[in-house]
């Protein structure tokens, strides 16, 4: 009896834990500067919030620059966060020297919302993600061991081959529309990982309206974050922060211009979700159309979109 009700608590300690929970793509300084001294294959890329302070304030030795907006959007598209064209971020990938057998570590200074946005184009095209790793903590993380450089690397421009765009890893806004508006599917969650104050329309900034996608539930994506160390929370806490998104169900996040969202979705795939994906442009696009229905305040939907 005993020994059955050892089996019981175990199977439960077992079955509590979030599925398929993985941060295997974290690294943290050491093992950064490791793998620096041996690996040839390396390319470290830095996209930080203000990316002049690559040059001001300095950059891991060998790092890359990426421009988060010019680099990781559409620059002649109706919004320029946009997903860039799977040809347009080869020719970046290439200009930044990155193959196909390249070990890829990315790093800002905000979280990792830059980061997560980087490595999850990366994904999106199909390039091997056992081969990409985010520095925890980012440039604080390496500032707290080691030294910052402000000499730009020497680039040999790289051949990697990236594959279409993934279907299953997002979703534009008319299938928002109709899954979440229109047909109301309860197999689907909008996830809008906006602060709390842009969500409700009380702050109106880097857009035209104020508010949600009608059905948004809020989920701070930074909030999730140490805003002092800059690193992730544990997993237990992670988990707690996503336990109103049934895990059973498929996942819609979006953000003002896809890094928040991409951190969200970075955040839920680390957990075990299965079925998270990105809205291309994000509230960029939604907001930008003008006559698209908008909700204001707390709630997901309001009175007029509630019955």
């Amino acid at each position: 009896m005993q020994r059955m009700f050892r089996i019981l608590l175990l199977w439960l300690s077992v079955v509590s834990l979030p599925a398929f929970a993985d941060r295997s793509f974290m690294v943290d300084a050491d093992w950064l500067a490791t793998e620096k001294e041996k690996n040839p294959k390396l390319v470290i890329l830095e996209v930080r919030y203000h990316p002049h302070r690559y040059h001001t304030v300095g950059h891991i030795p060998g790092a890359v620059q990426v421009q988060r907006f010019k680099d990781l959007g559409d620059n002649a598209g109706r919004s320029i966060m946009l997903f860039p064209s799977r040809e347009a971020f080869q020719g970046t990938l290439r200009n930044w020297g990155v193959n196909n057998d390249s070990t890829i570590v990315l790093y800002d200074d905000s979280r990792s919302p830059m980061a997560a946005r980087l490595y999850y184009l990366l994904e999106l095209y199909g390039f091997d993600m056992r081969r990409v790793k985010i520095l925890d903590g980012g440039a604080q993380e390496w500032t707290g061991f080691y030294e910052l450089t402000r000499e730009a690397p020497k680039i040999r421009p790289g051949k990697v081959t990236l594959k279409p765009a993934n279907q299953k890893l997002f979703v534009e806004w008319p299938r928002v529309y109709d899954d979440v508006v229109a047909s109301r599917d309860p197999n689907v969650v909008l996830v809008d990982a906006r602060p709390r104050d842009m969500y409700t329309g009380k702050l109106i900034r880097h857009s035209v309206q104020g508010g949600h996608i009608p059905g948004a539930i809020n989920v701070v994506s930074l909030d999730a974050t140490d805003g002092q160390s800059q690193k992730w929370t544990g997993e237990d806490k992670l988990a707690e922060f996503y336990k109103d998104v049934p895990r059973d169900k498929t996942v819609y996040v979006y953000c003002h211009d896809g890094f928040r969202m991409s951190l969200g979705w970075l955040q839920m795939k680390s957990l075990g979700f299965r079925d998270v994906r990105v809205v291309n442009g994000g509230w960029g696009v939604w907001d930008r159309a003008f006559t698209l229905p908008v909700v204001e305040g707390d709630a997901p939907y309001d009175a007029e979109y509630a019955l």
